[in-house]
């Protein structure tokens, strides 16, 4: 699969790993499906979706396939890092690294912030996924003189060691807390009785998953043989899958959150994949990118023309992560004006007593938010494209950090 470039006038065929970008694409549009329950499902901040006690399957499931949302976007940014070293020198990808990860952490607390709240009060901040990459960005562009070996075993250091911590949290009183918060436990920080920080995304557990993406990113350079390629990402992924049921098995280690025999078949298989994101545990990373690798190796040569539209997005996800914010957002907040009959002076944006304008309980149905979801993608997808062919026709410096 090819993407095209302008080089002295001259428009010519870019390579680029299709692999990579279709499961970049799928993998947006299925965080697109999360994204759009926020903001449409009537339940959506009344509990969460993984609540055992409340939830059903189809909910559940809803939420769960979301998991392997940000494990791979993150992986795949560091493989991308690597990659881009067949064209960088160590010196120019630590530069790149460190100038797009200190724009994404911008991006995050503005741009971004804005698409989620609507609203400048800074009575509430995220920091999300958009943040952490931008962090872990930062820190590989350190680590990127260190050989590649190194960075790997760094990597699986804090996929697999970062549990450790798990029988010993803060308390928000205590001393250090706030640091903690923000490299490895998820918590709520408060600045006043008025402000508040949620970091949802501490940097170890997420740097690792960097960490582990750029080390096998050698995979994906032009020497390296393409069926040895597919063999060592099927082989990892087997390990990762074997290694989660394994360890969630034993249920001792990897997860803080520990499986049980439920009602019934079912709901016991839910509680044994109910695995922790905030942060992600072992357990949550081994069952994410083992399937994933799997795919990718699945993936490799092939011509999967029903999946093509997928590509769009996967060359081009930053942009779409943003739009896809403002467009939900946006569609459900016109809705709840419309049916409620309120102008927008009448919307309150604080974020103690609604989610962007749209009051805890207000909502609609599964069904509906299925709907939505699909009817943003499908809007998304022109946009997306003619973004994507004016970013492969043209070479301005500043299309590398959107």
């Amino acid at each position: 699969m090819t993407a095209t470039a302008t080089v002295n006038g001259v428009l010519v065929e870019k390579p680029r790993i299709s692999s990579i970008d279709l499961v970049r694409g799928i993998i947006m549009i299925i965080m697109a499906l999360d994204h759009t329950r926020d903001f449409f499902h009537a339940d959506a901040n009344v509990f969460q979706p993984t609540d055992l006690t409340k939830t059903n399957p189809i909910l559940f499931f809803t939420r769960w396939i979301t998991h392997f949302c940000a494990p791979t976007f993150v992986f795949l940014s560091g493989t991308a890092a690597r990659i881009s070293l067949q064209r960088k020198s160590k010196k120019e990808l630590s530069m790149f690294l460190l100038t797009r990860g200190l724009w994404l952490v911008i991006l995050e607390f503005t741009i971004v912030r804005f698409g989620i709240l609507f609203n400048l009060y800074y009575d509430f901040v995220i920091m999300q996924v958009i943040w952490v990459i931008g962090t872990s960005m930062i820190v590989l562009s350190a680590l990127v003189f260190l050989p590649e070996m190194v960075i790997g075993i760094l990597g699986l250091i804090f996929i697999l060691g970062h549990n450790a911590f798990d029988a010993h949290p803060l308390d928000p009183t205590d001393s250090g807390y706030t640091i903690w918060a923000i490299l490895r436990q998820t918590g709520a920080i408060p600045l006043d009785a008025n402000h508040l920080v949620l970091a949802f995304y501490p940097l170890i557990p997420w740097l690792g998953i960097m960490l582990a993406g750029y080390a096998i990113g050698k995979w994906y350079t032009r020497e390296y043989d393409a069926t040895q390629r597919r063999k060592q990402l099927l082989t990892a992924g087997i390990i990762a899958v074997l290694l989660f049921i394994v360890l969630r098995f034993i249920n001792i280690y990897g997860d803080p959150a520990l499986w049980s025999t439920q009602k019934n078949i079912v709901f016991t298989i839910l509680s044994f994949i109910n695995c922790t994101k905030y942060p992600p545990s072992l357990l949550y990373t081994l069952m994410t990118l083992g399937p994933v690798l799997i795919i990718l190796s699945w993936m490799e040569g092939k011509e999967l023309n029903f999946l093509k539209p997928a590509l769009v997005f996967g060359r081009v996800p930053l942009f779409y992560y943003v739009l896809h914010f403002y467009l939900i957002h946006t569609i459900s907040l016109i809705s709840y004006m419309i049916i409620n009959d309120k102008s927008l002076s009448e919307v309150d944006f604080h974020f103690g007593n609604a989610f962007g304008g749209i009051p805890t309980g207000w909502g609609y149905s599964l069904g509906i938010v299925y709907i939505a979801w699909i009817s943003v993608v499908v809007a998304l997808y022109p946009v997306c494209k003619w973004y994507n062919r004016y970013k492969s026709t043209h070479s301005y410096t500043w299309l590398s950090y959107v």
